[in-house]
């Protein structure tokens, strides 16, 4: 008898043509927590895996820096003094007086531009070579009449001090005004020096404060410094300052907020900061469980006790954004320069695909049957 076709029979072809399609995969936008980090277990795998937690997070921030800066750390504040301080090329012009009451009016031995050595010390006809480099004019004046006193009795000496090239301060870039700042005061600051340079550039991008002192660079943020008043150091002659935008970054991708390529704002953010700033994660697609930290470490970063570094240069670090342990974890994670933050994909949106072609695929037979009807 041969086989007889009807509105409901002429749908089953369409329904079996779409079976193939229900058995692979659907399309997929970003990778699954098991699909990034397959392969990890085995013994030849070039990266590993670490789980960051309040148990794991004091080892993993011991681990040296992925990017170490020769410019990091900063000086001791130090203390300053009201007075300027006499340095090296600075100039002193003495004027010495007689002890006695005929002489104390009548005119002085002049001894003009008497200029402070590179060891410090300044020649005086009499009492040869006196250390005053480091000293206030008051004292190094002290001084020098104190030993003028063994050979003139009760003499009275006056000192003027004019500064050098090397008893200023160099502001090299990035500022308004840049140019030569004598230190006028001994209590001259990082601060007050840009403040009298014309104040951080408007636009700057975390502006950081660099300082070459004594062969060495130091760096950090200009808004650590201002909300942290004991690192504003007090400057000394020959000191050189500039200004540079902070050129960090990380990356961002997968079901983030926002894929893109994030300045840092600010001198340290963390895992939590950077999901702020990148608009926290899909809410239809994300998993959050599943907040990744790629990094790329230096060779000479990599121990085999995990205490001192991580086991392998390449490192995904495994948040769990819905536990209290896993965001605490976060907030005190420092992301480092060129990190990719990865928002990996809940495995239900694979699920909720494939039914949503399911439901289309049987709404579409539907809408065909009515139709032969």
């Amino acid at each position: 008898m041969p086989f007889k076709t009807g509105p409901k029979t002429r749908v089953l072809p369409l329904v079996l043509l779409t079976l193939p399609l229900w058995a692979c995969s659907p399309p997929q936008d970003v990778a699954n927590v098991q699909q990034v980090v397959a392969g990890a277990e085995e013994a030849n795998a070039d990266f590993m895996v670490q789980p960051v937690t309040a148990v794991t997070l004091p080892m993993v921030q011991g681990w040296p820096s992925s990017h170490p800066n020769p410019s990091s750390g900063w000086p001791n504040a130090g203390g300053g003094t009201g007075d300027s301080v006499i340095a090296e090329g600075d100039l002193l012009n003495l004027a010495v007086f007689g002890g006695n009451e005929n002489t104390l009016l009548a005119n002085p031995i002049q001894l003009p531009n008497l200029k402070v050595s590179s060891k410090g010390t300044v020649f005086v006809p009499y009492i040869d070579e006196i250390q005053v480099a480091g000293m206030t004019a008051e004292a190094a004046r002290a001084r020098i009449q104190d030993k003028l006193t063994a050979i003139i009795p009760a003499v009275q000496v006056q000192l003027d001090h004019a500064q050098g090239s090397r008893n200023s301060v160099e502001v090299v870039a990035g500022m308004p005004r840049n140019g030569v700042y004598p230190l006028s005061s001994g209590n001259k600051t990082v601060m007050s020096i840009l403040a009298e340079a014309g104040g951080l550039p408007d636009g700057a991008n975390n502006p950081q404060v660099n300082l070459q002192r004594d062969g060495r660079l130091y760096r950090v943020g200009a808004r650590t410094i201002l909300e942290s008043p004991g690192m504003d150091v007090t400057l000394r002659g020959g000191d050189r300052l500039f200004i540079t935008p902070d050129d960090r970054y990380f990356l961002s991708l997968g079901a983030a907020g926002r894929e893109a390529l994030t300045n840092f704002h600010k001198d340290e953010v963390t895992a939590l900061d950077a999901m702020s700033l990148i608009g926290g994660i899909d809410q239809t697609n994300a998993n959050p469980k599943g907040v990744l930290v790629l990094r790329n470490y230096p060779g000479s970063a990599v121990a085999a006790n995990p205490d001192r570094g991580p086991g392998k240069r390449k490192v995904v670090f495994a948040f769990d954004l819905t536990s209290a342990d896993g965001l605490f974890a976060a907030g005190a994670f420092q992301i480092e320069d060129r990190d990719l933050v990865l928002v990996t994909q809940s495995r239900l949106v694979n699920t909720r695909t494939i039914v949503g072609i399911i439901t289309g695929f049987v709404a579409a037979g539907n809408t065909t049957a009515n139709a032969l009807n």
